[in-house]
């Protein structure tokens, strides 16, 4: 982590009416993780400029449909962000997605084991980010389904039907078009994340 960062608080203990989160919020292998964190970060970066605003979190979240209090958003964030920015750099946006971590679930087990997760736990979290975009659940990716994903998160390609045809050509192997869970699996294992 860079130096210069603020001083990061401790952060409450959710409230229990949020129920249990999600077992995949921390992915069982390093480079998953890593990854996952890149494409959210770029998904919340609305405008580009390689830092997340506070204004731009409340906007992804609300846009999935999971609003937040600004105020309570603000005050979580606000210690991640240091005094020479508006917002969150990558590496900062990865310290609170760490610490909202250890909060839910304890601190990572420090013997490494995250690292050596069996490749059981490594499908299952690939299945739970296809089932993402199956909204309908039959065990494809179709175009109308990836489109809806997109367009949800505010991307440009949600907006061309076209361009969603060829990003589903793009992994399509059998050529039915749509995507099952080999290919998204295939394609997942194929993706390298650069500069994070």
């Amino acid at each position: 982590m860079e130096g210069g960062m603020a001083a990061h608080r401790q952060l409450p203990t959710p409230a229990p009416t949020l129920g249990r989160p999600s077992p995949s919020f921390r992915l069982r292998t390093e480079s998953l993780n890593t990854l996952r964190l890149r494409r959210v970060f770029d998904l919340f970066d609305h405008n580009g400029d390689g830092e997340i605003t506070v204004e731009e979190i409340a906007l992804a979240l609300d846009r999935l449909g999971l609003a937040a209090d600004p105020a309570e958003l603000s005050s979580t964030v606000a210690s991640y962000i240091p005094p020479d920015r508006s917002g969150l750099a990558f590496d900062d946006f990865e310290a609170l997605h760490r610490a909202l971590g250890d909060a839910l679930f304890g601190a990572p087990d420090a013997t490494g084991e995250e690292e050596e997760a069996a490749e059981g736990e490594v499908e299952e979290d690939m299945r739970e980010a296809f089932r993402v975009f199956d909204e309908d659940g039959d065990g494809f990716i179709s175009a109308a389904e990836l489109q809806a994903v997109l367009s949800k998160l505010g991307l440009p390609e949600g907006r061309s039907i076209a361009r969603v045809r060829e990003m589903i050509c793009s992994v399509d192997r059998n050529s039915d078009g749509q995507v099952d869970f080999g290919e998204f699996k295939h394609m997942m294992q194929g993706i390298t994340v650069w500069g994070a």
